[in-house]
């Protein structure tokens, strides 16, 4: 792999750059491989990646029935953040908060992290309560989060209205170390570092069957033909459901859309990310100057991947109050993704009833800040046939044990 950096770019600026070659190759599969990952956004080639660092498994296909990166991955909101209320949950976040961190430097690939700090406004008594209980929970789990005033608020977000008449601002739950990264970059840097490493990636391969026997996974049916694998891991977000019907076994989620939009540009007037439960929205600026706004799922199961008037107008009505400013604001764009609720609101990293399948689904609207914790802890699941410490809680069968990670304040609304 041919490192990027400054001189590169100098070098290649005297060549009229003609000298780089692609970031990562597209070959034709062969006919099997040690391990097959269905699903080429952020979480499938992130576990690819860290089969190949952690632990040498290189012979891997990541095989995507549309392009790299073109789901969920490409259609989220960037926001980046670990301040869970639940032990498992805070651990498994900030794993991924802490590897966003150094992301950049390991893959040589920019993914642009700006950590710009994350509140989450707290505009009833009661959201203040459940924010002081997450605070003292993050302390006894080392993340490190606070509680701030309604004036502090007001000193980091100058735009923001305080004083609302339905629902003021009584303060936020800050993680300073929060904040976002480029969505697209993350999955391209790591689609890079896997091909350097021998690994496979392909595009345009549709999935159309899982072959088995004696109970376990022997290969995958596709638009490419069949191709062989020892283990299988399904990484495929709101189409999880469908792909594990192919296996033969059930998932307690269900797919609906999250939706989103940006602005027009404007000057900078937020350098951090604000979400705001209560009036069911969050907003960020970024580095283009688009407003980036997104609210709660839709209410009903669906497969869209396109936005909604009503539902645009629910989410701006509500951030109108908040930030009277985006009120003159012109819509550019909006946009939708598909994406997989369990009934805790928490992730599956878990083993299945078919052998040798493993998959990583559930993260609802919450996915993206997960990516790389998410990986390091599939691939670690698949590599080794048994949950490690970070996925360890997030069976698919503590539905049916009663062990839930409850997560519905955290994860359910936004990001």
């Amino acid at each position: 792999m041919r490192r990027y950096s400054a001189f590169a770019i100098a070098r290649e600026a005297f060549r009229q750059h003609k000298g780089w070659s692609e970031a990562w190759s597209s070959p034709e599969p062969r006919k099997q491989y040690d391990v097959v990952i269905v699903g080429a956004g952020g979480h499938g080639l992130a576990t690819a990646y860290y089969l190949g660092k952690r632990f040498g498994i290189t012979n891997v296909a990541v095989i995507e029935k549309g392009w790299l990166g073109g789901g969920n991955t490409g259609r989220n909101t960037t926001i980046i953040r670990s301040n869970y209320l639940q032990d498992p949950s805070a651990a498994l976040y900030e794993k991924s908060r802490a590897l966003f961190e150094t992301l950049s430097q390991e893959l040589n690939y920019n993914i642009m992290f700006s950590p710009r700090g994350v509140m989450m406004l707290a505009q009833t008594e009661h959201e203040k309560r459940g924010y002081l209980r997450t605070e003292r929970a993050n302390a006894l789990q080392g993340v490190q989060t606070r509680f701030i005033s309604p004036s502090e608020v007001r000193r980091l977000v100058p735009i923001i209205n305080i004083h609302g008449p339905r629902y003021p601002v009584l303060g936020a739950l800050w993680q300073e170390r929060g904040g976002t990264a480029r969505h697209d970059a993350v999955a391209w840097g790591f689609a890079r570092a896997c091909s350097a490493m021998g690994m496979h990636v392909i595009e345009q391969c549709a999935v159309t069957g899982v072959d088995s026997a004696n109970g376990t996974v022997t290969a995958v049916n596709t638009t490419k033909g069949r191709i062989a694998c020892a283990k299988l891991g399904i990484v495929v977000a709101g189409h999880s459901g469908a792909l594990a019907d192919m296996a033969g076994f059930r998932l307690p989620v269900e797919s609906v859309a999250l939706q989103a939009l940006v602005s027009e540009p404007i000057k900078p007037c937020m350098d951090v990310v604000v979400m705001a439960n209560t009036v069911h929205g969050y907003m960020s600026q970024s580095d283009k100057g688009e407003m980036v706004i997104g609210g709660g799922a839709d209410q009903f199961n669906n497969y869209t991947q396109r936005g909604s008037w009503h539902h645009i107008e629910e989410t701006v009505r509500a951030l109108v109050e908040t930030f009277p400013m985006i009120s003159r604001l012109k819509m550019l764009r909006q946009w939708g993704g598909i994406v997989d609720m369990t009934g805790d609101r928490s992730p599956i990293i878990s083993k299945t009833p078919l052998g040798n399948c493993f998959i990583n689904c559930g993260w609802g609207t919450g996915g993206f800040k997960a990516t790389p914790g998410s990986g390091w802890a599939m691939a670690e699941l698949i590599a080794r046939g048994e949950p490690g410490p970070l996925a360890e809680a997030f069976s698919m069968t503590r539905f049916r044990e009663g062990r839930f990670i409850d997560e519905s304040v955290a994860a359910g609304v936004a990001h």
